[in-house]
């Protein structure tokens, strides 16, 4: 299996390329910089495995939930990768991602959603791979709660910007937290490689990023009212 991935869900974004189990992955340094580095550095991993487009079984992307711009960003580069090459994609949530790089095997992943919020979801590990429990959603800190069955493992960058602001209940159910942890493009070529063979691809055309969200930005007197200045 052969698979090319992309996440810029974050400013820590990442580009990966999986062959028959060995992956080696780019870190894209300079969130202002991902739009200008995405292309030459995935040309630079096809070129230094020396492996054409058209060779690979599919392309994965980092699907969300995520800041707007590197959600789009991923799934256009991917769709024009792919159109050209006729090839399948593989949207993969970011968060389920994220939870590849959890301990144990319930795993609750929190990011930083900006405005205020997070983006969560919680998943059980069975055979090596996230099986959802609770889908992605987006809410403020404060109302964050964990499935109600046994202890879990956080993972995400909302525990870092939000610790404070987390119900205590949350926290206690939590064996442990990683909070400097973000999804990255190895994971989600793992996540689009199962995709490939579950038979999961979608057509170019029909690979969509996935908001949760749909409001992008605050008016004056909401930032206010989350205690942000004007």
């Amino acid at each position: 299996m052969k698979i090319l991935s992309i996440e810029t869900s974050c400013e820590h974004a990442s580009v990966a390329l999986l062959i028959d189990g060995e992956t080696v992955e780019r870190r894209l340094e300079g969130h202002s910089n991902h739009s200008e580095r995405l292309l030459p550095t995935l040309k630079t991993l096809l070129a230094e495995a020396g492996l054409a487009l058209v060779a690979l079984d599919a392309i994965a992307f980092g699907a969300g939930p995520g800041a707007f711009t590197g959600l789009r960003l991923a799934c256009g580069v991917t769709q024009g990768l792919a159109m050209g090459a006729d090839l399948g994609v593989a949207p993969v949530c970011s968060l389920e991602a994220l939870a590849l790089q959890g301990a144990g095997d319930s795993i609750y992943v929190a990011t930083d959603a900006r405005m205020g919020e997070v983006y969560s979801a919680a998943y059980r590990m069975r055979d090596g791979f996230p099986l959802e429990v609770v889908p992605p959603g987006c809410c403020a800190p404060e109302l964050m709660t964990l499935p109600a069955e046994g202890k879990w493992f956080g993972i995400g960058s909302a525990f870092a910007a939000y610790g404070d602001r987390i119900p205590p209940a949350v926290l206690e159910g939590l064996e442990a937290a990683e909070r400097d942890a973000v999804p990255r493009a190895a994971d989600v070529a793992l996540l689009g490689a199962r995709l490939a063979r579950d038979g999961g691809l979608v057509a170019a055309e029909l690979a969509a990023p996935l908001y949760v969200r749909d409001k992008v930005a605050l008016t004056t007197a909401e930032r206010l009212a989350r205690g942000g200045r004007a």
